[in-house]
């Protein structure tokens, strides 16, 4: 019997369009003869949705999504159901509410409130299976601050940056000036809580820098202000796998690339059609960097717990490596880097849910309660202070 994958795309978030992408994507590739897929859609106001025009991504653009229904989710028995929403049960929309069952949820969203470790906590407190990680790998993962920290606390190579919070920036500006300006121009800014390179800007001079601060002020409270490598190259990796048992990808380098792609430059100059032109797999690098990074790339993936598949993004100038950061849901899911290593976006697929599959059932098998009846025993302990 098949198993029904729900794949979830869209969410409150920036990225909301970047996901719709993927998640298409994937169910495009999904093997259908052993999975099958429902497009689960979530608005921008966070609101669920069920419906067949989901799946063609020209209704998107269009904006006629129809038939789509509104849905709630529901846990119950390591499985997600989603029920019509009462209030289109009292329109007689539906005349029987019916349940759609799902058995593995494949969460292909990006960005805040979703890729963060949100979304996995509704799957994750109810035991159902979810692709990608975990609460802990998601939300370690999304903010690049706690990233850094655990990187350098693992002796994991990273720039040098300092961080604050907007509200800090309001009321001690020349201090964290001074303190970026130590680190020296060129520097990069970027919110501690996107991807897809949003509200990213490079600053070469203080007022550029202050301009910078103000736009990542707008998408997240803390900001991250690090050292522009100059003379550098972007080379990508991504691992596939849980706990010891990793494997990695081949290596790629974006062509065209400088300080940091723009989100145009990933997704609106950037498709499935001609992906291979904008970057080159593998990377030409020789082979003592390429083992370097993957062993870098490995070490990365298990230092915040990462499971499935997460692309890492590494710096390179050509005497050092460093890592920039890590995607735990990688836009496409990094798909064009396994193929050229005999992984097909099909293989892929089923892979990251064979991992989540095993990642759950590991889960269940932990011990999270006692059968002590402490409450109606508190009494034959003593008085209690």
């Amino acid at each position: 019997m098949k198993k029904r994958v729900g794949i979830l795309i869209g969410g409150k978030s920036v990225e909301h369009e970047v996901s719709i992408i993927t998640g298409l994507q994937v169910l495009d590739n999904i093997d259908k003869e052993k999975y099958e897929p429902v497009i689960v859609y979530i608005q921008k106001d966070g609101s669920w949705f069920l419906g067949k025009s989901l799946y063609d991504v020209n209704n998107y653009k269009n904006k006629r999504l129809d038939d789509k229904y509104e849905v709630v989710p529901i846990a119950s028995n390591n499985k997600l159901l989603l029920y019509p929403h009462p209030k289109n049960v009292k329109r007689k929309l539906f005349k029987k509410p019916a349940e759609v069952e799902i058995d593995i949820v494949f969460p292909a969203l990006h960005g805040t409130n979703v890729e963060d470790g949100c979304m996995h906590g509704f799957f994750q407190m109810n035991d159902i299976p979810c692709a990608f990680g975990s609460v802990l790998s998601s939300a370690v993962g999304m903010d690049k601050v706690i990233m850094k920290k655990i990187f350098s606390a693992d002796k994991l190579p990273i720039t040098e940056y300092i961080w604050f919070y907007k509200n800090e920036f309001m009321l001690e500006m020349d201090k964290i000036i001074k303190n970026s300006e130590e680190i020296g121009y060129p520097l990069i800014v970027k919110p501690a809580n996107l991807g897809s390179s949003v509200g990213i800007n490079k600053a070469n001079n203080q007022q550029e820098l202050i301009y910078a601060i103000q736009v990542a002020s707008s998408y997240d409270k803390k900001i991250i202000v690090e050292k522009c490598l100059e003379n550098i190259r972007e080379i990508n990796c991504a691992v596939l796998g849980y706990e010891n048992d990793l494997i990695t990808s081949l290596c790629e380098e974006p062509l065209g690339w400088k300080e940091f792609l723009t989100y145009e430059d990933k997704y609106i100059n950037n498709n499935k059609n001609n992906i291979s032109n904008n970057r080159k797999i593998p990377a030409d690098i020789d082979e003592e960097t390429t083992n370097a990074i993957y062993e870098l790339a490995k070490h990365a993936f298990n230092a915040i717990d990462c499971a499935g598949n997460a692309r890492i993004d590494f710096l390179y100038d050509g005497y050092n490596i460093y890592i920039n950061e890590i995607n735990t849901i990688p836009g496409s899911i990094a798909f064009y880097l396994w193929e050229k290593k005999d992984i097909s976006f099909k293989d892929l697929i089923t892979k990251i849910l064979n991992i989540a599959e095993a990642n759950g059932k590991d889960k269940i098998m932990n011990i999270i309660s006692y059968n002590i009846d402490l409450l109606n025993n508190l009494g034959k302990f003593g008085k209690q202070s």
